[in-house]
């Protein structure tokens, strides 16, 4: 799908979707149970969907109800109605159904926590996923799984990749260069069998705030673990089982961070509905971000307010612990006055594509200085013709590179710009965040058009 964006002013208040990180991994706890669990307003997307498939796999049964609701940020069926719940009817083993294939299809948060949930049973578990997923190399998680006496094949430590338990606990070492990995081994090996110990040494961990939530829901369950104070080491006795998961899903500060800086490069003003400001979730850091270019951002009564009364500011930053925000960095880096480095981000290459290099090449097409380092991108900001500096109808085509985040980042960029903006592969937005194209009244054309001189 190809999408034109004219520039505008983005101002308004959103109600922002459920996280997906809690979504995930609510869903999967649910499933691993032997209660039944309601969670309430979760994720409707198409990685949220993936999730429910590979559950239901897993013999966890699942029901999802839907009514009309305009408080939940769900985008609306044919009859108006939004997913408002889902129950969820946890099976801590599966049937043995064969050799099941699960797709997860462009979810790596699904294919690496459900990996390490199923490799606790001794029935063999097939993964997959689309073209991008099968390019995501899993070998950190498979050797640590293979340690712990679990067998794995795989392509290349990509899916295709096979699982089968039991899981027989032991020490072993994971490096993780995505966090993910060893929130897949918190979330499983407590479910382990009675006696078993999975013990984890840590050299290299990415994405810390990750963990923080993790460990949030262990918390939550009255889940017993030992742990170095900078998360390096950990021991995980088995035995334990998980109980219902129930309540709302917070929102999701991931998501959130698109229409922030819509509103801050357009020069608007946005309310953020649903978030919750003590929420461990890492990308809460960009609003801090923001304040630092210059933003005004402010808590009332839950709405979370971004404005900006004066030029962006650039300046350095860390995205060690948050590199999904590295293409909304771009973006503001791009429209800021002076230098913004984004810096200690190496593993934003190995997310849905390579962030870094993806949005250094994108944004150029804006007329963006930017040069690629390995860890990140320095940018030279105020090169972008504002809109009234170019023909009206002067078209430039950008590609979201079948990345949901990269064709949000590119979406916001576009409301600043002078001239059309053409998006392809626009249709991945839907992954986390369905309705944030319309949301900046994109216009949805799916023959390529000229571009005009």
């Amino acid at each position: 799908m190809r999408v034109h964006i004219n520039p505008h002013r983005f101002s308004g208040a959103v109600s922002v979707p459920a996280s997906k990180s809690h979504t995930i991994r609510r869903l999967l706890m649910a499933a691993l149970t032997e209660g039944v669990s309601e969670i309430e307003r979760p994720l409707d997307s198409l990685d949220a969907s993936s999730c429910v498939r590979v559950c239901r796999a897993l013999g966890a049964e699942i029901a999802e109800y839907r009514a009309v609701c305009p408080h939940c940020a769900n985008p609306p069926d044919e009859r108006g109605e939004k997913l408002v719940r889902w129950v969820v009817r946890g099976r801590r083993r599966r049937k043995n159904t064969g050799r099941p294939v699960l797709d997860v299809g462009n979810s790596g948060t699904t294919l690496f926590l459900a990996l390490a949930a199923a490799a606790l049973d001794e029935e063999e578990t097939i993964f997959t996923g689309d073209e991008q997923t099968r390019r995501r190399d899993a070998t950190p998680l498979l050797s640590a799984l293979e340690g712990l006496g679990v067998s794995v094949t795989s392509t290349g430590g990509c899916a295709p990749i096979s699982v089968r338990g039991p899981w027989k606990g032991g020490k072993i070492s994971l490096p993780c260069p995505t966090s993910q990995y060893l929130s897949a081994l918190l979330i499983a090996a407590p479910l382990a069998p009675p006696g078993t110990v999975t013990e984890i040494d840590v050299p290299l961990l990415n994405e810390k705030p990750y963990i923080d939530l993790t460990l949030a829901y262990l918390r939550e369950q009255g889940i017993p673990w030992e742990s170095r104070d900078d998360y390096s080491w950990f021991r995980i006795p088995g035995g334990a089982a998980y109980t219902p998961v129930n309540g709302p899903v917070p929102g999701d500060f991931s998501s959130a961070a698109f229409p922030a800086c819509a509103a801050a490069v357009s020069g608007g003003t946005v309310t953020l509905r649903g978030l919750q400001a003590e929420d461990p979730q890492g990308d809460k850091a960009l609003f801090g971000f923001l304040n630092t270019m210059g933003c005004t951002t402010l808590w009332t009564d839950g709405d979370l307010t971004i404005s900006r009364q004066r030029p962006l500011i650039g300046g350095e930053f860390d995205l060690n612990a948050t590199p999904d925000m590295l293409p909304v960095m771009a973006v503001l880096g791009a429209y800021a006055q002076g230098e913004t480095r984004l810096v200690n981000a190496t593993h934003a290459r190995i997310k849905e594509t390579d962030r870094i290099a993806v949005m250094a090449l994108e944004l150029a097409k804006f007329g963006a200085h930017i040069t690629e380092r390995p860890d990140g991108l320095i940018i030279q900001g105020g090169r972008i013709p504002s809109p009234g500096m170019a023909p009206e109808k002067t078209l430039r085509v950008v590609q979201g590179h079948g990345d949901h985040r990269v064709v949000m980042a590119l979406a916001s960029a576009a409301l600043a710009s002078a001239g059309i903006t053409e998006i392809d592969d626009a249709e991945c937005a839907a992954v986390t965040y369905p309705g944030f194209l319309e949301l900046l009244q994109a216009e949805i054309r799916n023959v390529r058009r000229t571009p005009l001189q």
